[in-house]
């Protein structure tokens, strides 16, 4: 009996990264110094970027523990984060400095690849944390 395979977009798959990202906009994230604030992705991302209307300091981490210690990076207040070529399933907001009041935004281009391609969200890699 001949065995037929579903096939599907893996984290491999160049055809998933060529094409242009399904979009994903989420705004209102409101952090704090006390809290870390946890943005999850549908699906696998193409490219993310973070926007940060505030006057402070933003950290942004691909996981919770990086973004409490030093793998992380600053978005400047009133600036756009760099648009960010990465495959990520979640990525990580904490004030650097003062709480904030001015909602931060995120947007995405998602792929059709699913979130379970990758495993706690590159978590103990080098330079994740």
């Amino acid at each position: 009996m001949a065995n037929y395979y579903q096939y599907q977009s893996g984290l491999g798959n160049t055809a998933a990264y060529v094409v242009s990202g399904k979009p994903f906009a989420s705004g209102g994230y409101s952090v704090t110094q006390a809290s870390v604030i946890k943005v999850e992705f549908p699906s696998v991302t193409r490219w993310v970027q973070v926007s940060n209307p505030s006057t402070h300091p933003l950290r942004v981490g691909f996981s919770e523990n990086g973004i409490g210690a030093n793998n992380y990076f600053i978005v400047e207040g009133g600036t756009a984060g760099p648009l960010l070529e990465l495959k990520l399933t979640e990525i990580y907001l904490r004030a650097d400095t003062v709480n904030d009041a001015d909602p931060i935004s995120v947007t995405a281009g998602l792929t059709p690849i699913s979130t379970d391609s990758i495993i706690n969200n590159w978590s103990g890699s080098a330079g994740v944390g």
